[in-house]
């Protein structure tokens, strides 16, 4: 991330924390006191700080994102609360956008976010936004104008920009990846720097982007397997990391040590890994061998400490169970560390959902089912859960029917825990068989005037039968 997007972040975030205190100043004591002065001194100033450094002020809410100026603010563990807050305040007053070209007076942004307090509600009144601009009229609030919440089936701000980013940065990470494990098997040394590099473009697009860099692990390629494995499972890994509290600095490790977790595979010979059966005794052995030889090929790439050691944990621990079972056996009794048991956990979901040369993918809601339910199988419930709650119960790229008999596939997981089972689709063929272009993006957890949720899954079908190429609708 460049110095100035660092600086633009961390405005954001002082905006946000600033919007919060006032908001809960004026819902508790009132801006009149001392506390509540300074609160609204501080909005004004973070609001003055936005407009000095791109000419505006805009936010924006669809669906349960918020954005400021085209930026989408993340909600992370650190600023949760804050989020929620602002986020459920300006929903419940009917709020989609707010603009101000310039920063209103004190008494104006008092008087409208007094408004926004006094008129936010749960319900799901229509006349919500009507009822605050006149409120706003009536009090003469100047400065700053309101505008309805934005139709579900709208496309965030500025998609197609980070669909590219997103694309760039997958690909730049596929072909460090090959570069890698191609090194590694000719006997090359490895451009540490490249790999570095590729670590940081997926953390900061998981960070940023994480719907478009997510969608892209829908992408298929037998023939690339090994490369967009790595980089997939890094993906997912730095995902589940961040909703699992990780700074920023322990996912640059994880996701370091998820980009070369399966190097030992570039030691192993061809035969074996193209083998379309089941493997023999022999071959089993030779294949389970990737680990500790995975571990020896991260050792080869410290280059004076620059490979952080826990690649090197993670390489030969990731195929343990929790309870130190699994291989490679080990003399004492051990458990693997968390990086390894947040790895093994993302492996195996993206192994599972992809062919491979003896197995077929499998539909990923049943992987997540097994691997939740199985106990056996030895992964880590909490991670398994987090990765549950990064993906929903339908994971992104899933093909489903709906209760109107049209045909979608799930675009990111409703970001309300309440509704795992609600995601964001995309709407591909109407009920009548008609393909729809462009395809629309809808939310589940919508309802209509009655009360009643509009569309509901109630199947999971194949892409291949349609003849549909999920990776497009990402890309």
């Amino acid at each position: 991330m460049t110095g100035s997007q660092n600086g633009k972040s961390t405005i954001s975030r002082d905006f946000l924390r600033a919007f919060y205190r006032v908001l809960r100043t004026l819902r508790g004591h009132g801006s009149g006191t001392v506390a509540g002065r300074r609160a609204l001194e501080r909005l004004r100033a973070a609001c003055d700080a936005m407009t000095d450094a791109e000419g505006r002020l805009e936010i924006r809410i669809v669906r349960q994102s918020l954005y400021v100026n085209g930026d989408a603010l993340v909600s992370d563990i650190d600023n949760f609360v804050f989020y929620g807050h602002v986020l459920d305040t300006l929903k419940g007053a009917g709020v989609g956008i707010v603009n101000m070209e310039e920063v209103p007076e004190a008494r104006d942004l008092e008087s409208l976010l007094r408004l926004v307090v006094r008129l936010s509600s749960p319900d799901d009144d229509p006349t919500k936004t009507t009822k605050l601009q006149r409120a706003m009229t009536s009090q003469q609030v100047h400065g700053v104008s309101i505008e309805p919440p934005i139709a579900a089936g709208a496309d965030l701000p500025g998609e197609e920009e980070r669909k590219k980013s997103a694309k760039r940065a997958y690909e730049e990470s596929v072909a460090v990846s090959k570069e890698l494990f191609t090194g590694t098997r000719m006997g090359r040394s490895t451009n540490v720097k490249q790999v570095k590099h590729a670590v940081q473009s997926i953390v900061d697009g998981v960070l940023h982007n994480e719907a478009s860099l997510g969608g892209l692990s829908t992408l298929k390629d037998h023939d690339e397997y090994a490369f967009t494995h790595a980089v997939n499972v890094c993906i997912f890994c730095v995902a589940i990391g961040r909703r699992l509290g990780l700074t920023k600095a322990q996912l640059y490790d994880l996701g370091h040590a998820a980009l070369v977790h399966d190097l030992g595979m570039s030691r192993i010979p061809r035969e074996i890994l193209t083998k379309g059966s089941a493997l023999g005794e022999a071959d089993r052995l030779r294949m389970e061998a990737h680990t500790w030889l995975g571990a020896l090929s991260a050792f080869e790439l410290r280059d004076y400490g620059e490979i952080p050691f826990q690649s090197m944990i993670v390489a030969f621990e990731h195929h343990m169970k929790t309870d130190g079972t699994g291989y490679p056996e080990c003399i004492r009794p051990r458990e693997p560390s968390v990086f390894s048991k947040i790895i093994s956990v993302a492996a195996a979901f993206d192994a599972a959902t992809n062919d491979r040369a003896y197995s077929e993918a499998q539909p990923a809601d049943e992987i997540l089912r097994e691997l939740w339910e199985d106990k056996s199988l030895g992964y880590d419930p909490v991670i398994v859960k987090a990765l549950i709650n990064l993906l929903g119960i339908y994971p992104v790229g899933t093909c489903v029917i709906l209760d109107t008999y049209e045909l979608a596939i799930v675009h990111a997981a409703n970001s309300d825990s309440s509704f795992l089972h609600r995601p964001i689709v995309r709407l591909l063929c109407d009920a009548n068989g008609m393909w729809m272009q462009p395809a629309p993006l809808v939310d589940l957890a919508d309802r209509g005037d009655e009360g009643e949720y509009s569309r509901s899954i109630i199947k999971v079908t194949s892409a291949d039968r349609y003849g549909i190429q999920v990776s497009d609708y990402f890309v």
